[in-house]
């Protein structure tokens, strides 16, 4: 069965959910829902809890306590795990060529062999990495690795992606291969949840908004509300440049 004729997966709920470690309470109580549609951007000061809640999301990280939901009927954690994807600030890359990482993520998804090598020069292909397929991963520039990473989550078919700053260390020629990227992704029905501190970014790319300070969920808002008319004082203190505390 394929995405297409498989039950969403979405909308996700986090009902009360918290987490502490060592003593120290490092996301509050949050609720959210996120809905099958669209392009999310978690937003906020360092120390926030934005790449703690998307590790929550993804599932890599369990709440200290309350429920984490997929509103898909009788999905089992595999199911699940196989129906999304995650790319990281710092990629991991294999020690084996580009293409190979592509194939492996395939395999360890359960795609059949048949499927792989046509699946994987696809995504290859579509992200531009001919030339540098069968070069060691590891080797890579920066924004190769990036695109690299965009094309195996790619290869994967995701119905919900997570980025969790995947342009902070990249130049402005990589940071617009990656939001190019993003935009195939949301055009081919992929939901996307990212983090980011560019604020020109998530003008440019998100539906809504989620800001979080100090672990706590203050502001979700559709971007252009965000970003005009914030409804607390940290938002629109973060929104001018300014320190948020």
């Amino acid at each position: 069965m394929n995405r297409a004729e498989s039950p969403s997966l979405l909308p996700l709920e986090l009902q009360g959910v918290t987490f502490r470690h060592r003593g120290l309470t490092l996301l509050e109580p949050m609720d959210l829902r996120l809905e099958r549609n669209g392009k999310t951007m978690i937003m906020g000061p360092n120390g926030a809890g934005k790449s703690l809640l998307m590790r929550i999301c993804h599932g890599l990280l369990r709440p200290t306590s309350g429920s984490v939901r997929w509103a898909g009927n009788g999905a089992t954690p595999e199911t699940i795990r196989q129906r999304q994807a995650m790319v990281f600030q710092r990629p991991v890359m294999l020690r084996r060529s580009a293409l190979a990482n592509v194939r492996y993520a395939l395999s360890v998804q359960g795609v059949p062999r048949s499927e792989r090598r046509w699946r994987a020069d696809e995504a290859i292909e579509r992200f531009g990495l001919q030339p540098i397929a069968h070069r060691p991963a590891r080797v890579l520039s920066g924004g190769e690795q990036q695109r690299l990473a965009l094309a195996r989550a790619w290869a994967l078919r995701p119905e919900i992606l997570f980025m969790d700053e995947p342009t902070s260390a990249l130049d402005p020629t990589a940071i617009k291969a990656v939001e190019e990227a993003v935009e195939t992704f949301h055009s081919e029905g992929t939901r996307i949840v990212m983090t980011t501190h560019d604020l020109g970014q998530a003008r440019r790319l998100a539906d809504d908004v989620i800001f979080l300070v100090n672990g706590r969920l203050v502001e979700k808002a559709p971007v252009r509300e965000f970003f005009e008319q914030p409804q607390s004082r940290e938002a629109a203190a973060f929104v001018q440049g300014e320190l948020v505390w």
